[in-house]
This record gives structure tokens, C-alpha cells and sequence, in this order.
């Protein structure tokens, strides 16, 4: 039975297009004006087109031909039909064999391209870990050398505090020494001046004694009320010099304890460098795994491109040889002899 693809009708224009052109209506002619339709279906509308023909067709056959030369010429012709349909029946099985071949290849390829996908989609998701994981390990590291940062801001207060302990230290030492050499050169001076005074009574002694006892009084008295002045004075120098004392040990307390917090500050700080060091190894590793994972995946991508593109080209390559040699086929069969009948019929 004919396909319901192509109409009778449409095969009818077709073959009065062609004869508009002057060409003899055959089955591989009205395929190419048409653009659709089976060899088979085609010819059996051609066929159908025959027979009106020479059903309606005015002139009368010849008469004098013999019986048995018509019945022969039938026999013929229908053996010709019979042998012409059952060649184009192998060739549509071995065509549908092959279109059906085409296709589970192109099945097989749609599913190694699905997996190829899926393998693209986990590797995408690795990816996104891996990439999740290095902005973790980032954070950290800016984490870590902002806590650097702030150790190294502490460590040079803790080294400015140190400097200016040292520094006030050092004054009040220096204040301290030069108090006590004031002191010192005062005791001296005022020796001196007794010295002095005692020999100028000494030398006036002679001449008033009395004066030179009240004189005396007054000088023990001084001399009494200096040592006095000066013990005070002592005392209150002395005062002062363990307060400096107790100053300058708290100050060394505090240069104690700055420099312990130096020491802790150094420590924290090569614990981050060494951590900083580690991360950053670790980013480098992370990195260049990053960096091998996108080559793998650039090579699997080309590499399923390139079997994609040399499977396309086999399909098409195939499609184009079964075309060519069903063309070929059809041109070759007895139904060539249907092309171009006689108008009187068959002889």
C-alpha cells in the first residue's frame, strides 16, 4: 500500500511539471521535483499513472498482434515488476538495516555524551569545593596576617614602652648622679668655708680671745645647725634615693615584663610566619591541583569535541554513501526501463 506521505496527486503534478520540461517522468526524477516521499510509494503512484494512461488513451493498439505475443509481453513485463519490487524490497531492508545501525551508533555517541556530562558536572562540582575551600583557606591566611599584623603593631609599642622606660630610666639615674655630686660638692664647699672661717679665728685669736669664744658658740652653733640642715638633708636625699630605687625597680619590673611580652610577641610572630608559610604552601598545591584539574578538563573537553566531530563526519559520511548508492542501486535496476516508454506500448 502507498505511504501517506506522498498523494497520487502530488506525483501527478510533479510528472506534468517534467513533461512541461520535455523530460520523461521517472521515479528518481519525480523524487528530486517532489523533495520528500519513498522510492516505493512513488513508483506505485507512477504505476498507477501508467495504467490511467493507457486505460484513456485514444488511439487503439495495433491490431494483427498474436495472443500469445500480448500474454508473452505481459508475462514478461509482470515478471520485470515482481523482480524490479522485490530489488528495491532488499535494498529498503538493507538501507533500514543501515539507517538502523546509524542510529544506535548515534545512541551510543548521545550516551557517551550524557556521560561525559555527568562527568563534567562532578567535575564542576569538585571544582566548586575546590574553589570554596581555597576562599576558606584565604580568609584564613588574611586572617592570619591581619592577626600578624596586629602581634607586629604590639610588638613595636611593646618596643617603644621598653625604649621609654629605658630612656626614663636612664634620666633619673643621671638626675640621681648629678644630685648626688651637687650634694657632694656642696658638703665640700661648706668644709671649705669652715676650714677657712676656723683659721681666720685661729689668726684672731690672739688678739680677742672673747671674741673668738662668742665666735666659737656661733660656730659650733652653726657647725650644729649645719650638721642638723645637713643630716635633714641627708635623710630627705636618702628618701629620695630609695624612692628613685623603688622607681628604677619597678621600671626594671616593667622592662622585665616588656620584654617578656617581646619574647612571647617574637614567638607568636614565627608561629604565624611558620602558619602563614604553611598556607601558603598549601595554596600553592591547591593552585596548581586547581590548575591540573582545568587542563584535565580542557583536554577531555577537546578530546570529546574531536570524537564528536569525527563521529558527525562518519554519520554524514555514511548517510551520504547509503544516498549515493541507493541512486546508484536505482538507477541500475530493471525499472530504468520504465523511464522512457514507448507511446504504442510495449513491443
Amino acid at each position: 500500500m502507498a505511504r501517506t506521505g506522498v498523494r497520487y496527486e502530488d506525483v501527478q503534478r510533479a510528472i506534468d511539471a517534467l513533461m512541461a520540461k520535455g523530460e520523461a517522468p521517472s521515479v528518481h526524477k519525480i523524487r528530486e521535483t517532489l523533495g520528500t516521499g519513498s522510492f516505493t510509494t512513488i513508483s506505485e503512484h507512477l504505476r498507477e499513472w501508467r495504467r490511467l494512461r493507457e486505460e484513456n488513451r485514444d488511439v487503439p493498439p495495433p491490431q494483427g498482434m498474436p495472443v500469445e505475443l500480448q500474454e508473452l509481453a505481459e508475462t514478461l513485463w509482470t515478471q520485470a515488476q515482481e523482480a524490479a519490487n522485490q530489488a528495491l524490497a532488499h535494498y529498503r531492508q538493507e538501507s533500514d538495516a543501515r539507517v538502523d545501525e546509524a542510529r544506535q551508533q548515534a545512541t551510543e555517541a548521545e550516551r557517551r555524551a550524557e556521560d561525559a556530562e555527568q562527568r563534567e558536572t562532578a567535575l564542576s562540582a569538585h571544582l566548586t569545593q575546590v574553589d570554596q575551600r581555597l576562599e576558606q583557606r584565604t580568609e584564613e591566611l588574611a586572617k592570619l596576617r591581619a592577626e600578624h599584623e596586629a602581634l607586629l603593631d604590639r610588638e613595636r609599642q611593646s618596643r617603644e614602652r621598653s625604649d621609654e622606660l629605658t630612656r626614663r630610666l636612664e634620666a633619673s639615674a643621671e638626675d640621681m648622679k648629678r644630685r648626688e655630686q651637687a650634694h657632694k660638692q656642696a658638703l665640700e664647699e661648706q668644709s671649705e668655708k669652715h676650714r677657712e672661717r676656723l683659721a681666720q679665728e685661729e689668726e684672731r685669736n690672739e688678739s680677742a680671745e672673747a671674741r673668738l669664744m662668742g665666735l666659737l658658740d656661733q660656730e659650733r652653733q652653726e657647725r650644729q645647725a649645719a650638721d642638723k640642715a645637713h643630716a635633714e638633708r641627708e635623710q630627705r636625699l636618702t628618701r629620695r634615693l630609695e624612692t628613685t630605687q623603688e622607681k628604677q625597680s619597678a621600671l626594671q619590673r616593667d622592662l622585665a615584663a616588656a620584654r617578656q611580652t617581646q619574647h612571647e610577641t617574637e614567638q607568636a610572630r614565627d608561629s604565624a610566619e611558620q602558619r602563614e608559610a604553611a598556607l601558603r604552601d598549601q595554596h600553592e598545591q591547591l593552585s596548581a591541583r586547581f590548575e591540573a584539574l582545568e587542563r584535565q578538563m580542557s583536554e577531555q573537553a577537546q578530546h570529546w569535541h574531536e570524537r564528536e566531530r569525527h563521529f558527525e563526519e562518519r554519520l554524514w559520511a555514511s548517510l551520504e554513501a547509503l544516498r549515493e548508492e541507493w541512486r546508484t542501486e536505482t538507477a541500475a535496476s530493471p525499472m530504468k526501463g520504465d523511464d522512457a516508454p514507448d507511446e504504442k506500448g510495449p513491443a
